[in-house]
This record gives C-alpha cells, sequence and structure tokens, in this order.
C-alpha cells in the first residue's frame, strides 16, 4: 500500500468539501424548491435544517473520517465489524451516481459549445430531446449518441486524470481551479442577470414571503430534503476526505464554512436563475410562475429560451453559464469518484492507480448506457430511486446505527471538542438523536408509500408515468443493488486490513 495521503492545507480540505457539495443540482433544484416552499419564507425552515440537521450530520461524518482514519468501509469497520455493510452501501450508492452524473456534466459540456451561436435554435426543448439526445422511448436502449458521447469521453479522462495524480496534487489542486473559477464565472451571470429588464419581477417571486407555505409538513420535510441532498451526506465523500486531514484538525469550524458556503452558492444560484427568469417572463408577457421550472428542464431547456432573448452577448453568457454547470459538476464528480477508489484501495490492498483503474473504469464504462438514445430515460429513473431509496436512506441508517445502536455521540463529541475551537454540547446529540432521525423517518415512510402504491393507483401512476416493469428494472433494482452489493462487499476479506495507529489525543488501537 501507498504513504497514506493528506491535504496539504486546511484551506485545500474545505475547498474540496465545499466543491463535492456545490454540484449541478444547487444551480437548478434550490431555486425551484425554493419557490415552491413559500418564497422567502422558506428560509426560515431551510435554516433551521441547515443548523439541526445538515452541519450536525457534518460533523458526525468529518469525525468519522478523521477518527478512524479511512474510507466509508474501512471507518465503520473500525467502529463496529457489524456495520462494515453501511460504508460500502454508501460508497456503491456513489458508485451508481457517478455513472449517470458524468452524463449530465457531458450535455453540460456540449451546451456551452452551443451556447456560442445558440444552435439549439427556437424550440429548446424538441432539440434537447430530439437533435441532441436522440430519446426514445422508455425501455428501448438504442444505439450510441455521438453528440453525448464524445464529450462523456473527455470528462472521465479529466476526473481519472485528477484521480491518479492523488489527493495534494489531484484533488486539492483542481478544486483550488474550479471552485474559485465557478464562484467568479456565477457572480458574472448574476451581477448580468439582475440588470436584466423584468429581473425585479424575478427577485420579488423569489424572495416574496408566503408564510402559509411554512404551515405544510411537506415545505419542512423539503427544506430538510435540500440541506441533506445539497451537502452531499451519506454519499461516503465527507467520511472519506476528512479521512485525509491531518490530526489536528477543526473539525466543527470546517463543517460550519462547509455548511454556510454551500448556503451562500444556492441563495446566489436563487439570485441568479430568478433574475433570468423574471427577464424571460417580460419577454414573453407571462406571469413569473409561468416559466418556472426545475431539473434539467430548467438547465437545458428553459436557460436556453432566456439566452435567446438575451439583448446582448447572448453566446458569451450562455457559454458561462453551461461552463459554470460543467465547473460545479466536475468538482462533484471527482469527489463521488473519490469514494470508491480510495474503498477499492485499502479493501484488496492494491495501489491508487490501480484502484482508479479498476473503479473509476467500471464507473466510465458503465455510463454508456446513459449516453444512448434510451439513455434520459434510465437515467431519469436511476437518479430519482437511488436518491431517495439510496442516500436518503443511508443518512436514516447511519444516525440510528450510531446514535441509537452504538451509541457513538458522547464519543464524537468528545473527539471533535478535542481538536475544534467550537465546542459540541446536548444541542449536537439532541439533533442528530431525535430531530434528524424523526424527520428522515417521516421522509422515508412518505416516499415508501407514495412509490409502492402508486404503481397500483391508476389515477397518479408510477414516477414520471413510467411502467411498472421499467421502474422495476431501471428504479428499484439500481437501489436495491447499491444495497445488496454493500452487503456481500462487507463478508469479503480484508488484504492486510490497515491497523489504526494510535492517535496523539490517546485513543486506542
Amino acid at each position: 500500500m501507498e504513504a497514506r495521503e493528506q491535504w496539504g492545507t486546511r484551506a485545500g480540505f474545505i475547498m474540496a468539501a465545499i466543491g463535492s457539495a456545490i454540484g449541478l443540482g444547487n444551480i437548478w433544484r434550490f431555486p425551484a424548491v425554493a419557490y415552491d416552499g413559500g418564497g422567502g419564507a422558506f428560509f426560515i425552515p431551510y435554516l433551521i435544517a441547515l443548523l439541526t440537521a445538515g452541519i450536525p450530520l457534518l460533523i458526525m461524518e468529518f469525525t468519522i473520517g478523521h477518527k478512524y482514519r479511512g474510507s466509508a468501509p474501512l471507518s465503520y469497520s473500525r467502529m463496529s465489524k457489524k456495520t462494515e455493510w453501511i460504508g460500502w452501501w454508501a460508497v456503491f450508492v456513489a458508485f451508481v451516481i457517478s455513472t449517470y452524473y458524468s452524463v449530465i456534466i457531458a450535455w453540460a459540456m456540449s451546451y456551452s459549445v452551443f451556447a456560442l451561436n445558440q444552435s439549439w435554435g427556437e424550440d429548446t426543448e424538441g432539440f434537447l430531446f430530439g437533435e441532441y439526445l436522440q430519446a426514445s422511448d422508455a425501455g428501448q436502449i438504442g444505439s450510441l449518441v455521438p453528440g453525448v458521447l464524445i464529450p462523456l469521453i473527455i470528462v472521465w479522462i479529466i476526473t481519472l486524470g485528477v484521480l491518479f495524480r492523488g489527493v495534494q496534487r489531484g484533488i486539492e489542486i483542481a478544486n483550488r481551479i474550479f471552485i474559485p473559477t465557478l464562484v467568479v464565472i456565477f457572480l458574472i451571470i448574476c451581477i448580468r442577470a439582475v440588470t436584466l429588464p423584468g429581473a425585479a419581477l424575478g427577485l420579488q417571486a423569489f424572495f416574496e414571503p408566503d408564510f402559509s407555505a411554512i404551515t405544510s409538513g411537506e415545505v419542512w420535510v423539503a427544506a430538510y430534503g435540500q440541506i441533506f441532498f445539497s451537502l452531499s451526506i451519506a454519499f461516503a465523500i465527507m467520511i472519506t476526505y476528512s479521512s485525509y486531514l491531518p490530526k489536528k484538525s477543526d473539525i466543527t469550524n470546517n463543517a460550519f464554512i462547509t455548511g454556510f458556503s454551500n448556503s451562500s452558492f444556492e441563495l446566489l444560484a436563487g439570485i441568479g436563475v430568478f433574475a433570468a427568469l423574471g427577464f424571460m417572463a417580460t419577454q414573453a408577457g407571462v406571469a413569473v410562475d409561468e416559466v418556472v421550472a426545475g431539473g434539467i428542464g430548467l438547465a437545458f431547456v428553459v436557460f436556453p429560451q432566456i439566452i435567446n432573448a438575451f439583448p446582448a452577448l447572448s453566446g458569451l453568457f450562455g457559454f458561462l453559464f453551461f461552463l459554470s454547470l460543467v465547473l460545479a459538476g466536475l468538482s462533484s464528480l471527482i469527489s463521488i469518484s473519490e469514494t470508491y477508489v480510495k474503498g477499492i484501495s485499502e479493501k484488496f490492498n492494491i495501489s491508487r492507480a490501480k484502484s482508479v483503474a479498476i473503479g473509476g473504469g467500471a464507473a466510465a464504462l458503465i455510463s454508456l448506457i446513459f449516453a444512448t438514445n434510451g439513455g434520459i430515460n434510465f437515467l431519469d429513473a436511476a437518479d430519482y430511486f437511488i436518491n431517495q431509496f439510496g442516500v436518503a436512506l443511508i443518512g436514516l441508517v447511519e444516525v440510528i446505527v450510531v446514535a441509537w445502536f452504538l451509541r457513538k455521540l458522547p464519543e464524537f463529541q468528545e473527539h471533535a471538542n478535542g481538536v475544534s475551537d467550537i465546542p459540541l454540547g446536548l444541542w449536537w446529540r439532541v439533533c442528530l438523536g431525535i430531530i434528524t432521525p424523526i424527520i428522515l423517518g417521516y421522509m422515508m415512510f412518505s416516499l415508501f408509500v407514495q412509490n409502492l402504491f402508486r404503481q397500483f393507483d391508476t389515477e397518479t401512476g408510477n414516477y414520471e408515468g413510467y411502467a411498472n416493469s421499467f421502474v422495476v428494472i431501471s428504479g428499484w433494482s439500481v437501489a436495491l443493488f447499491a444495497l445488496a452489493a454493500g452487503i456481500v462487499l462487507s463478508f469479503v476479506k480484508w488484504k492486510n486490513k490497515p491497523e489504526l495507529a494510535r492517535r496523539d489525543e490517546g485513543g486506542k488501537k
């Protein structure tokens, strides 16, 4: 095995942690969730969710990685041999996500070129699904689409190249370039957006509070869900990254900086997106709510329409917008991929180069499925089910096992307080032991009921109206694969399992 790596500086770790948190979802998911959740009033449950679930969970995962000095599987194995499967479950969820996330980055890469002369034309929706993706019906695979395949290969060359170079010379340097560049580009976009005619109308729609909305339980669940997903919790990322921290690292401070930096970028994204939507609504002579969209529809259908209507330098600002998606996506993809690169390397006692080739190579090959004619449908189903019944469910299991069964919170609190300026108190244990399990438990129960029973409901039907067979194969089976693979791999013996060195603060081997 190679010598254990660590971050060159604390700033390098924070930059990487922020890079893993700031992803495509911050740009196209948060603005729509906030708008639907009561506009300005949504920031009340959002901030509470950040302080009672987001940051406490970040602190817990930072502490696990820092204390046990390994990937998620190794850290859980050192915590308790019976919990190693949780770490592998998270790693396989990250693996699945990397296979299709890379394809979305490839779309953004293509669109950054299309933006230069608005080659998507007037019918941006028809261009996306027809001319560019050449989409077929759900369940059909079809052939590889060259326009997606070529940028996808570039995405994987960049990602695997960074991973091959390691932590300091690869991941840290990449994030030091990507994240500041992303922030600067998005600031330029926001400044331009707020100066467009009608921008004030969009910002009013985004910030105007509807306090009646926050009396709905669904809005609170949405706030906790947004915080949970946007901070990359339960992806095995934060455990992996914090394992590279030097022994004397301020865990609590790092968690607060990461959490608030991510939320600040989400707020910036909301301002930029809704200023642009206000401009679009003004140009079309309609209300803002008629042009609001979320997901890939916002990025690859609505924004090209906005760029078409730009009064000047439309090609430049279109290029900058999609370049920001590429940078956000690459920083997240690198962190997601690092989880299984490190896990494989430690489990089988092989070099980083071999682990990158095996794990990254497998992810790159599987991603080809999503670059076919039917790829968009497979991507949509896999993304929904792996996030809802992979990431969210792991988070629930993780916090219940750690807080209730292993009763590790007092021990983790002592460890974090030993190296942190901001001491953890009773609030941290209450948040993780009571508030977070209740909220996540309610979320999971609602999602299971909704998705299990609507297969038999002729009125609502399956997610996005897909056939039962397609949902089972492309949705449920993908989520179950991650769990099953995690359990199976936990039974495989470690090849020269690395011992946990005695720590300066008096911890045990």
